[in-house]
């Protein structure tokens, strides 16, 4: 039975698991510092599930950085057709990778 757990970080839920690896949101925490999240909203252990209204007391995963990097370049392309407009851009987001050491 599979230990898993739902956290929010960045606006965002995740589903994680010991050993996974995960790009989230980037966080101010230097490469190699180990990180804590309070905001557990699930955790699954075998067929025990508790749920969090709105977080599970007590729940915490600890969590690893293993780099800060940019993610590769999204284009947006605005095309208004007969009308000869034409728009690009680029963005690269800035993200914090992860590894999830304990649930």
């Amino acid at each position: 039975m599979d230990k898993f757990a739902v956290i929010k970080t960045g606006g965002k839920q995740y589903l994680v698991k010991s050993g996974q690896r995960l790009k989230i949101e980037k966080l101010d925490a230097q490469e190699g510092e180990n990180i804590e999240f309070g905001e557990v909203l699930l955790v699954v252990n075998g067929d025990k599930v508790e749920i969090g209204a709105p977080t599970v007391k007590s729940a915490k995963v600890l969590t690893k950085v293993l780099r800060q990097a940019r993610d590769r370049k999204k284009i947006i392309f605005r095309y208004h057709p007969k009308t000869r407009y034409r728009k690009m851009k680029g963005h690269r987001q800035h993200f914090t990778e992860v590894e999830i050491l304990k649930v």
